[in-house]
């Protein structure tokens, strides 16, 4: 097992290389996936020394979970597993509404538990803040979970600077999930200030951002999917970002690595982060994300890296 480390305050210790399941079960955002494959590589995952997996009930409106809960269970590892999940989407007939009422966070806890086969969700996001409710009152809803045994740790996700803080009013908040790679680097003066001093977690999604920094993007590649519209992925700004993805290439080539592999060291170099959660599809992706705890920095490449992500 490799080193494991803790995330933010929490008792939760983690390999720091993390699944992120959003292509587990989600057929509304990989149509044509399969689910026995997608099993097989969380398992695969697991005996390589893999041990967290963040799934969320809009993967596939609870399929992902389903299946996270599933592998898991086939390979008897729970209390080994830390497993994270998020909520918050109500579905009133075929429309989707965003809802932290405490009564509907109750529900969607005691649901993901259900879909996820466990009487425990070790890290539990509110995926979405809604526009009503006080951020401090759905989180007291999910420290009375926590009390009650069946979450062991609280996150929020795609919660504003401010939006933070008022959840965070009585110190209750773990983990804070969100938009952060080399490309977006927004949440360096946003968040990591405040997530620092109170000693939350920042967990980046898009740490990829959309396969770019997975270095297999060349000026040819054309795109059919949502990434089509994708401004960082277009135009001029596309090829600007592909010369700063070379030059990246240029250390990983020094380093005897993976261009993404890089990327996610120097992502666990920030003092903010504790774990990442890259998606997969294959296993080998899983195995070539894990290989990152391998490559160790020194401060003149971190720096060579910061400043070819914040030069135009």
């Amino acid at each position: 097992m490799p080193n494991q480390v803790q995330i933010g305050n929490t008792d939760l210790r983690v390999n720091p290389i993390g699944l992120g399941a959003n292509a587990i079960g989600g057929h509304n955002l990989y149509p044509g996936l399969n689910e026995q494959a997608n099993k097989e590589l969380i398992k695969a995952a697991i005996k390589e020394g893999l041990d967290f997996v963040d799934t969320a009930f809009s993967y596939g409106m609870g399929r992902s979970e389903e299946l996270v809960g599933e592998a898991i269970r086939e390979i008897g590892k729970r209390h080994e597993i830390i497993i994270a999940t998020k909520g918050a989407q109500r579905f009133i007939g075929e429309e989707k509404h965003i809802d932290n009422s405490p009564d509907f966070l109750r529900e969607t806890v005691d649901a993901s538990l259900k879909r996820l086969q466990t009487d425990y969700i070790d890290l539990f996001y509110i995926h979405y803040p809604d526009e009503n409710t006080p951020k401090y009152e759905a989180i007291g809803t999910l420290k009375e979970l926590k009390d009650a045994g069946k979450i062991r740790a609280i996150g929020v996700s795609n919660f504003s600077p401010e939006q933070l803080r008022e959840a965070n009013q009585d110190g209750y908040v773990d983990v804070i999930q969100g938009h952060y790679n080399l490309f977006h680097r927004d949440a360096e003066q946003d968040y990591f200030p405040y997530t620092i001093q109170h000693g939350i977690s920042f967990v980046p999604y898009f740490p990829f951002a959309s396969g770019l920094l997975a270095g297999k993007y060349t000026k040819e590649t054309q795109f059919n999917d949502f990434r089509a519209n994708m401004p960082h992925l277009k135009g001029q700004a596309f090829e600007q970002n592909l010369e700063k993805v070379d030059q990246l290439r240029q250390i990983a080539n020094r380093k005897q690595a993976e261009v993404s592999q890089v990327v996610l060291a120097w992502y666990l170099a920030q003092e903010a982060i504790d774990t990442v959660i890259p998606g997969a599809k294959k296993t080998e992706q899983v195995l070539n994300n894990l290989s990152a705890l391998e490559i160790n920095l020194t401060a003149q490449e971190m720096n060579e890296i910061d400043q070819i992500f914040t030069s135009d």
